[in-house]
């Protein structure tokens, strides 16, 4: 007797009704703004190329949120949305402060991510592109920008791991340096920076199994184009002041970068032939934390 052949498991892709936008101001939409003065952004994209009606978004991001703030003020509110797909940015301003605290960030973000898995979402978190290259520094800012940075993306990779997701590379994006890409103030993507940034989102959403029936374009259309005075009146308004208080936050943590560097050209000066051969003590290299 032939037995009866077994039904393969449905492959096809799950349609996503409800998409939660958690963290910071990039996740706002801010970069992209919109006629009538309100921002658009990431979220909104994702949202359209998922098929998601209006009443399945939400964004709980805010402007200047931290990985702790995503934890405790957005979480909650995501949770309860019960998405299908949620993506979380956050972190770039935790890389600003003076009390910048690695293992807070991991235990913060871990937990989030723990939660909206477990409601059962799809989770994208975000691991950062070198920003120095985007918004110029001075060199001791910018190396201590640059050393958090990559801690920051030591943690997402790490969660990511442990919880066998993709995280979306912003620094690996096609175009991602490319000066269209970013907006007037070049802290937060452009128009074209969000929709870039949305297509990573949908292909990583995709290879998870959701499907995506209307592919991010990356013609930019119906937002608001910033002219000549628009960059003055930033550079003015906004931007010197950001960079002074940021740079007076960081400034502490960059200081110990320069004597740490300038201690250790000391040591490289001074050191014999066979000590320069034999290399660094054990432990002699500095943790990258403040």
């Amino acid at each position: 007797m032939q037995a009866e052949p077994t039904q393969a498991p449905d492959s096809r892709p799950r349609r996503a009704a409800r998409l939660a936008v958690l963290g910071d101001s990039t996740a706002v939409g801010l970069g992209d703004p919109v006629p009538g003065g309100s921002w658009r952004g990431v979220g909104p994209f994702v949202a359209g190329a998922l098929g998601i009606a209006p009443e399945g978004y939400l964004n709980t991001s805010v402007t200047g949120a931290r990985m702790r703030g995503v934890r405790t003020g957005q979480l909650p509110a995501a949770l309860r949305h019960r998405p299908d797909v949620a993506v979380v940015i956050a972190g770039m301003n935790d890389t600003l402060r003076s009390d910048f605290d690695p293992v807070a960030m991991a235990r913060d973000l871990g937990h989030v991510v723990t939660e909206l898995r477990a409601a059962g979402a799809v989770v994208v978190p975000m691991r950062f592109h070198d920003h120095s290259r985007v918004f110029r520094l001075p060199g001791p800012l910018r190396r201590a920008l640059t050393a958090r940075i990559a801690e920051v993306n030591d943690i997402v990779d790490a969660v990511a791991r442990r919880h066998g997701i993709a995280c979306l590379d912003l620094g690996a994006l096609p175009g991602a340096y490319d000066l269209a890409a970013w907006s007037v103030d070049r802290l937060h993507p452009s128009e074209l920076g969000h929709r870039l940034l949305a297509r990573g989102v949908t292909e990583l959403v995709a290879e998870a199994g959701i499907a995506v029936p209307s592919p991010v374009s990356l013609v930019c259309s119906g937002g608001v184009t910033p002219g000549t005075l628009d960059h003055v009146g930033w550079l003015v308004v906004k931007g010197i002041p950001w960079l002074w208080r940021r740079g007076r936050d960081l400034l502490p943590y960059a200081a110990a970068i320069m004597v740490r560097s300038a201690a250790e050209s000391w040591r490289a000066r001074r050191a014999t032939p066979r000590e320069l051969a034999a290399g660094p003590a054990p432990g002699a290299e500095a943790p990258r934390s403040a």
